[in-house]
């Protein structure tokens, strides 16, 4: 009989699902993500339920979508605040969010020693929501120079990269976790892909040639995103560009265009693979690699250009969906590939808590995907009360997924109104590249109106506060 098993959250920032070897790409190099997917499983269909970073966490850390565990239907924002976007440096005090049992809280109740290391973006502090221990950097992106912050005391700089310090930092505390008896649940943040993608170690921002690199199918020069070179410059110093307008910010290098933002943003990928790479070998080391659930995920996509698209919050394949992995020797099947559920970050909560044996709490809205993991397509079906789908919400609308299938409508303000129709439907086996969502041509009449009553349901089920 396996002990109480350890749990590790994986999440990188703004990982387009195609951007790793598991899941397709013969391009970027992700090894230590793909020998995560082989040694465990890997959903074919995951989204964000919120995608963008602020929400995306919430839903994780709540187990609630968006719009009941922060009010909001898009990254929480304060008013009056000082910063960019209505958003300061580090968390408010108190708990304004997040007001049920978090995950942290749960597993903490359990026996665990809990701990975040990484990036946060949660608007309250860690120790608020359930965490023993904490080591996180300020809110505005930087992978240099970064500031951080331990368990609230002083600010600090980090030495050398954010990445590769943290890295350290979690090799650290697994080294002294193998020391203790009790089981810990790590959160293990990673900032990259996330732009600054130019403020990466040279030897990553380099390593993929823009000219060799194959596009996304629905990149196209006449569908060329609004104002690129700003975008660009976004992409790759993030707010000390758009904040600071620093000198060195505004300068492109000669003939910089989609092709070499990719390049970048591979390079960025390899970099974030390479600590998660460190983190399996420290489990490896320790002797906890057996007696470890490791779940990775991001918290959403980047479109990449795709569609005249850049960044996040976009009902689309390249910024909704996420990759999704869980390993878990002797429990979860090595090798699996699940396409029989789209898994929501809402549904994490759930799964998590089934597979280390404990009760979820009541009031988590996510439903539990450990029967796919453990037993064939129908009696996960039949253990989930045949819910193969999630639902999502941007600032624009709300959505379902239902594995390969897509349904988007606009809604109006935050009062739960939805639009008509829907203005993002697809179905991702006959149109993978979302050429004709906009239309709807590739999903029947029949899907259609099924996805709608899924989605109506939801939307008058689901309320919006907090």
């Amino acid at each position: 009989m396996k002990r109480t098993p350890n749990v590790v959250l994986v999440i990188c920032d703004q990982l387009q699902v195609w951007a790793t070897g598991c899941y397709g790409n013969n391009t970027v190099q992700t090894p230590a993500i793909d020998a995560l997917a082989d040694g465990g499983a890997r959903f074919q269909y995951a989204v964000s339920n919120a995608p963008v970073c602020m929400a995306a966490r919430s839903v994780m850390m709540s187990g609630k979508y968006n719009r009941s565990c922060t009010g909001g239907g898009a990254n929480v924002s304060y008013t009056g605040k000082p910063g960019d976007f209505a958003m300061p440096e580090y968390p408010d005090p108190g708990r304004p969010h997040l007001k049920d049992t978090t995950l942290a809280e749960t597993l903490r109740a359990a026996g665990y020693h809990t701990a975040v290391i990484g990036k946060w973006h949660i608007h309250s502090w860690p120790h608020d929501v359930g965490f023993d221990s904490w080591l996180i950097p300020r809110v505005h992106h930087a992978h240099s120079a970064q500031l951080f912050t331990e368990n609230g005391g002083p600010e600090f700089v980090a030495p050398g990269y954010s990445v590769d310090f943290e890295a350290t930092r979690v090799e650290r505390f697994l080294a002294d976790r193998a020391r203790r008896s009790e089981p810990f649940f790590l959160y293990y943040s990673i900032s990259p892909p996330h732009c600054p993608v130019a403020d990466i170690p040279e030897e990553y921002r380099t390593r993929y040639d823009p000219q060799r690199l194959p596009l996304r199918g629905n990149v196209k020069p006449d569908r060329s995103i609004s104002d690129p070179e700003r975008w660009y410059r976004i992409y790759r110093w993030d707010y000390r560009y758009y904040s600071h307008g620093l000198p060195y910010t505004q300068e492109l290098p000669a003939g910089y265009g989609l092709r070499e933002l990719t390049a970048e943003y591979y390079g960025a990928v390899t970099w974030m693979d390479a600590a998660v790479g460190r983190m399996l070998a420290a489990l490896d080391r320790q002797g906890l690699a057996d007696d470890t659930i490791v779940l990775f995920l991001s918290d959403h996509g980047d479109n990449l250009g795709s569609h005249g698209l850049v960044q996040k919050g976009t009902p689309n394949t390249e910024s909704a969906r996420i990759p999704l992995l869980v390993r878990y020797p002797g429990v979860v099947d090595a090798g699996q590939v699940v396409t029989g559920v789209t898994a929501g970050i809402v549904d994490l909560a759930p799964t998590l808590l089934a597979l280390a044996g404990l009760e979820a709490p009541a009031h988590l809205h996510g439903k539990d995907c450990a029967p796919w993991l453990r037993g064939s397509s129908g009696s996960a079906d039949r253990a989930a009360g045949g819910q193969r789908w999630t639902f999502f919400e941007t600032r624009r609308g709300a959505g379902v997924y239902d594995r390969h299938l897509v349904y988007f409508t606009k809604r109006y303000g935050l009062d739960g109104m939805l639009a008509a129709g829907a203005t993002w439907l697809a179905d991702l086996r006959t149109d993978p590249l979302e050429l004709t969502a906009a239309e709807g041509t590739s999903v029947s009449a029949a899907d259609a109106a099924r996805l709608r009553g899924l989605l109506e349901q939801w939307n008058e089920n689901t309320p919006f506060g907090y």
